[in-house]
This record gives structure tokens, sequence and C-alpha cells, in this order.
């Protein structure tokens, strides 16, 4: 959700990011900078209302000279275009709140207004019965200049009923002050807030919604929508087929052209133009796919680079490896990657052959135009146009299999007959 939000802002023209963190600081310190690496984290160690909350970033903002833009971190919908709606207006205005028209105004904060000018924002606990009639409510997104914000912030007093110091009311002491405040409009849905486990679902449902929506107008075939999940910087070219049930985690980017096929699951991954994937695959973060790979059924990759043309198709696993043009992985084939402390790389070279059942013992190679015999394991590096076995030599017994039957037989009778 906070991604989210440093997004919408992001939108705009920044010069500096700060989050405010309380609880849990370290973990959204850890998730901020993970998604920008400039943004500042500043300490909110009492929780004692939203102006004390925004007031701890004035030393990170103390050599900036601009106006600040105050989200929230569980309000993730705001929408760039009313970001930009907010910038105009405060051109002209000192003070510039968002608001909504609530269907349901429950116990939001009311927005004030005489005209086009803002008076005041009155909290729910403290609103009068005519107050609580108005349906404008406040989202909490403010702009203003930096240093009026936090020259407002300072006169705010705690003396309400939650005795906390409310953001809202900068908007009384601007005007007060002889400034202006204004409000810009913005569709309900754009400012939900997620405070609960059903609020995150439903928050979720919208998101998806609007992603599908998105995918479909920029040329993306889904063949069923509802059952396409998409994370916030999933990247899907046009003409991609996205057939049924298929999840994208963070990470992933799909060209044009590519085809990923029902029940895969992509995350940290990059599929090219002409690409297939599935069904029932699992790319894992770190694969590169190449222009007209495959990856079939029930094959799973992980930091692996597949190269033009290779086809990995049926109930593999490569892992920690790099696949040349053109080779052909067989059936059941495995990178033996970890030793139980360390990870090992396997090469695979371009027009190699693999054969069913093969286990690539890492570290360890395979040239290019080599083959490996089925249900080999593969220790040591076969080189170029070499054939690589590794498989005990097999030795049959004549008529052994009918006298084992009849003993297991015999033993089964005299069980059945004991009970």
């Amino acid at each position: 959700m906070l991604v989210h939000a440093m997004k919408s802002g992001a939108s705009l023209v920044l010069e500096k990011t700060v989050v405010v963190a309380g609880h849990g600081a370290d973990e959204v310190r850890a998730e901020a900078q993970a998604w920008d690496a400039q943004v500042s984290v500043a300490i909110q160690s009492e929780q004692l209302g939203t102006a004390h909350a925004v007031a701890q970033a004035k030393d990170a903002l103390a050599d900036f000279a601009g106006d600040a833009l105050v989200l929230y971190g569980d309000t993730p919908f705001i929408r760039p275009q009313t970001l930009e709606a907010m910038a105009e207006v405060r051109k002209t205005t000192d003070v510039v709140v968002l608001g909504f028209e609530a269907a349901d105004p429950g116990r939001y904060g009311r927005l004030i207004t005489e005209g086009d000018a803002l008076l005041k924002i009155v909290e729910f606990k403290d609103a009068t019965e005519a107050e609580r009639a108005v349906t404008l409510c406040n989202s909490g997104v403010v702009m203003a200049n930096a240093d009026t914000l936090f020259a407002l912030i300072d006169k705010v007093r705690n003396d309400n009923a939650s005795s906390e110091y409310y953001l809202t009311d900068i908007v009384e002491i601007a005007r007060a002050d002889g400034l202006t405040a204004g409000v810009v409009r913005c569709d309900e849905t754009e400012t939900l807030g997620v405070n609960s486990r059903a609020e995150l679902a439903s928050a979720e449902a919208q998101f998806q919604a609007r992603a599908r929506a998105d995918a479909l107008e920029n040329g993306t075939t889904l063949i069923a929508p509802e059952t396409v999940y998409f994370s916030h910087d999933t990247a899907i070219g046009r003409d991609a087929l996205i057939e049924p049930h298929v999840v994208f985690g963070p990470g992933v980017t799909v060209e044009s052209g590519a085809t990923i096929r029902a029940f895969s699951h992509l995350e940290g991954c990059h599929v090219s133009r002409g690409a297939v994937v599935g069904p029932y695959a699992r790319l894992r973060p770190g694969t590169e796919l190449a222009e007209d790979t495959k990856i079939g059924n029930f094959v799973e990759t992980k930091n692996a680079r597949i190269a033009e043309g290779a086809k990995v198709n049926h109930l593999s696993y490569i892992g920690d490896a790099t696949v040349g043009e053109r080779a052909n992985i067989g059936a059941g084939t495995i990178t033996c990657n970890y030793d139980g402390v360390f990870k090992h790389k396997t090469e695979i070279g371009k027009g190699s052959f693999i054969g069913s059942n093969t286990m690539l013992v890492a570290p360890v190679s395979v040239g290019d135009g080599a083959m490996t015999g089925s249900g080999s394991v593969i220790t040591d590096d076969v080189p170029d146009g070499a054939l690589g076995l590794g498989r005990a030599q097999q030795t049959n017994k004549p008529g052994f299999a009918t006298k084992l039957f009849d003993i297991l037989r015999a033993k089964k009778a005299r069980q059945s007959k004991g009970h």
C-alpha cells in the first residue's frame, strides 16, 4: 500500500520523498527504500495525531523550498490526475485539500465550504448535527508550500475530543492568518482507506479491476480477465496473450507477442517476444526468457537465463543456470544447484540435447551440441559435441520377477487367513 501511495505522488515532479513511520518502522523503511533508495524516513515515536505525524518530516525538508504534498500510506488509490488538479489549484490557493462526496459520510471529517472557499474541516467527533449533515468529506490529502505547512502545524493545538493534533485544523488557522484555502473534489473510490482485512480484500479487488481494464485497453488479450491477478508493477506489452488463472507477482515484464498459458505463476522475471510459458509453469525471480523460448507444463525456473529458441517443455527444474540457443531440455531434468550451504551454476550449451530424467549436479557444464543420455546423473563437464552418460549398468535376471510375485502373493494369502 505504501508503494502505491508513493507511486501516486511520483506522478508529480518530486524533489524529495519523506515517509513518516511509527509502529514497524524498520519494515516500513525497508519496503520504502527497496522501491526508492532516495526516500528519507522520519520516525514518529509517539502517535499524537496527523499534524504531529507530518511535523516529523520538518527536519528532512529543512533545506526544501517548494510545495509539500501529504499522502497516506493506507490510501493507495489517489490518481495522478487528481494530484495534478491539486497542483493546478495550488497556484492560486495557499492550502488545497482533497475532498469527496460520500454516499455514506459516516465518521469522515466534513469540509465546510462557502462558494469555492474552504472555511474549515470538522472531525466527526467534534461536529455539530448540522455539520454532520454535510456530505463533502475530507480525504486527508493536503498540498501547501512546505514552509507555510509547517508554520501552520506549529499553531495546531490538541484541545479536541481525542486530545490529538489534527492536520485538519490548519485550514481554520490558515484563514485566521489571512491565507486562502480551497477544495479539489475526486471520486470516493480514490479515497478508499484500508484499516482491516475486509477493507484490504476490497482494495485488492478494486486494484485488480483497474489493472485488468488497463491491460485490455493497452492491447493485451485476457481470455478470462476476472481470473488473472496483477501486481502493482506488472508490465505487459500489446498483443500478449494471457490465458485464465495466471498470477503475476512483483517485478514481471511480458513483451508483446508472448503467451502465458493457464495456471502459471510469474514473479521477478522477464518474458520476451514470442515466448510461450505454461500451462502450470512457475517462473521465479531472476528468470530471463529470450525470444521464442518455451517453458512448458510443471516447469519451474529460478535465476535462469534461457536463450532464444530453447525449450524446457515438461516437468523440469532449471535453477541458477544458463541454457543456450535452441537447446532442448528433456522431461524430468533437474539442475541440482544447492548443496545445503551454497548455490552452484549449471551451463547448458547452444543446440544441446538433455535427455529425459537427467540430473545435472552443479557446478557442471554441457557443451554446445552435446547430449546427455536419459536417466543420467551428470557430475562432470560434457565437452562440445559429446554424449554424457552417467547411469548404472542394467542387469536382467531371467524368471526372477515371476518367482518374486509368487512369494509375495503367498505371503499376502497367509496374512489374509491370519485375520
